[in-house]
Formats: C-alpha cells, sequence, structure tokens
C-alpha cells in the first residue's frame, strides 16, 4: 500500500500527449485516425493519435498537413521532430523539422 502523500506526488493527470513531447518521430509510426472519443463532460470528439512505447501521441491535423510539404520535397525522409508554440485551440501553432 502507498500513502495518500506518496500517491500525490506520483500523480499525473490522465490526459493525452502530444506528439510535440517526443524528441523523435519517426514516420513509419503508425497513426489512428479520426477515432471518437468522449471527454469529462462526456461529449464526442474526433482525435488522430500515434502510439509510442505504449502511450497515445495526438497529431493534431496541422503536423499531418506540414509533414506532407517535407516529404514532397524529402519522400526518404525517416525521422522528425514536432515543434509547439502558444496554448488553447486558436493559439497553438506547430512546426515540423525534418531531422534526417
Amino acid at each position: 500500500m502507498v500513502s495518500i502523500k506518496e500517491a500525490a506526488e506520483g500523480y499525473e493527470p490522465k490526459r493525452m500527449k502530444n506528439i510535440a513531447d517526443l524528441e523523435v518521430v519517426r514516420t513509419d509510426l503508425q497513426i489512428v485516425e479520426n477515432e471518437l472519443r468522449k471527454d469529462q463532460n462526456n461529449d464526442e470528439y474526433t482525435v488522430s493519435y500515434l502510439v509510442h512505447e505504449g502511450i497515445e501521441y495526438r497529431v493534431p491535423a496541422s503536423v499531418l498537413e506540414q509533414l506532407k510539404k517535407v516529404l514532397e520535397t524529402k519522400p526518404t525522409l525517416k525521422t522528425f521532430k514536432v515543434s509547439k508554440s502558444g496554448e488553447g485551440k486558436q493559439g497553438t501553432k506547430y512546426q515540423v523539422i525534418p531531422l534526417d
């Protein structure tokens, strides 16, 4: 058993991580597209995500759009990184950075 103090110290909210949380993303990772989910208010929404080491990472449509443009120029791209700035639905910006 653990104490409530230990449980609180180790607590992490159950939120889906974001692709920008990964240091490196491989282009061969499988993506689950437009899966229907429910939020804490039981409202439905769709999400695209990939699973890396058993953890789900949300993939915003703008990342897919940018990656498509990068792949048009460099179709052999194997890895990339995503930089995130801003907050909220209207203020978040993503930048796809090719790594190889």
